[in-house]
């Protein structure tokens, strides 16, 4: 029984140092490099001060449930952006029940193939760890069907802000109106932003903040030009127009690639299910020919590395194919 829990402790740590390393990567990716370039470390470092003295009811802390595991988080400089990558999901999650429900699938996977089925215990850390992600990976989903739509909603928003302007209302007041004339989650984001810098938050701020919650290329777009133009002065209305005719032909040549790429999409696909397919049908046609993958000692490894493999030539497929605009 000791020794069980050693290896299901071992497991645990490596999932975790596997995502702490994840997490430094993504510090470090172009994306963090562009989005530098557009803000400027002034304004990035204003927004950090301003989001450590934001009231409670702009920032809150979760301090109730999983002490220790917000402790581990918080040495690993994980709980932020946790906490962040729920906000853009949508979710109203607290950062320590992602983490609870991570090890939760770990470890009810991990005693079901180590208990019920001997024959595939070589398998259970990697099938466990793969389980643990899954409300990780539930999340990134949510993340991103969120994110394609509020992209889909904000040239109109873009638009709407203009033409409220030219009427006379202030960009603030136009802010407040989206909530009103937009559906989730552009409302919602607008209607946030607008309520910071209506309990004293600046402008510069609350715009920063949007930009932070939303992961679009096309936000940083507008918070830059808007910040520009408050500093140097211009025809807001005109630029919003332009900014938005510039994000509608980027989805027309987005959607123009993704037609072009459709066949390797595919190709990776019917790639990557033909070995399940042939495994599955194997086991009903030849079980002795398959068991001996996890029965055997070189079995097991040989499953291990085509599945490494798989994963590699997969991944390979999909950064081929995936061109961003």
């Amino acid at each position: 029984m000791t020794g069980f829990w050693l290896i299901v402790g071992g497991c645990w740590a490596v999932f975790l140092l596997c995502w702490w390393l994840v997490a430094r990567a993504f510090r470090s990716s172009e994306a963090g490099r562009i989005r530098s370039r557009l803000l400027s470390t002034t304004t990035q470092a204003a927004g950090k001060r301003a989001a450590k003295a934001a009231p409670a009811l702009i920032q809150t802390e979760d301090t109730r449930t999983g002490k220790l595991v917000m402790r581990l988080l918080a040495r690993m400089e994980l709980k932020s952006r946790l906490q962040l990558l729920l906000e853009q999901a949508g979710l109203k999650w607290h950062v320590g029940r992602l983490i609870h429900a991570c090890l939760g699938c770990f470890l009810v996977v991990f005693v079901i193939l180590w208990y019920a089925l001997p024959s595939v215990r070589g398998l259970a850390p990697l099938v466990a760890a793969a389980a643990g992600a899954l409300p990780l990976a539930y999340v990134l989903r949510l993340r991103t069907a969120r994110q394609r739509k509020f992209e889909q909603q904000f040239p109109e928003s873009l638009e709407f802000v203009s033409r409220s302007m030219r009427a006379g209302h202030a960009f603030s007041v136009s802010l407040e109106m989206l909530h009103r004339e937009f559906q989730e989650p552009l409302a919602g984001e607008f209607r946030r932003t607008f309520d910071e810098h209506n309990l004293g938050l600046p402008l510069e701020s609350a715009l920063q903040k949007l930009a932070g919650r939303v992961p679009s290329m096309d936000v940083q777009f507008f918070v830059s030009a808007v910040l520009l133009q408050k500093r140097t002065g211009g025809n807001l209305a005109e630029l919003l127009d332009k900014l938005a005719y510039v994000i509608r032909e980027r989805f027309k040549l987005r959607g123009r690639i993704r037609a072009v790429s459709a066949h390797g999409r595919m190709t990776g696909a019917a790639l990557s299910a033909i070995p399940l397919v042939v495994a599955g049908l194997m086991f009903f046609t030849n079980r002795e020919y398959v068991t001996f993958f996890f029965t055997d000692s070189t079995g097991r490894l040989m499953a291990g590395c085509a599945a490494a493999l798989q994963l590699v030539g997969y991944g390979v497929i999909r950064k081929i194919v995936s061109i961003e605009v």
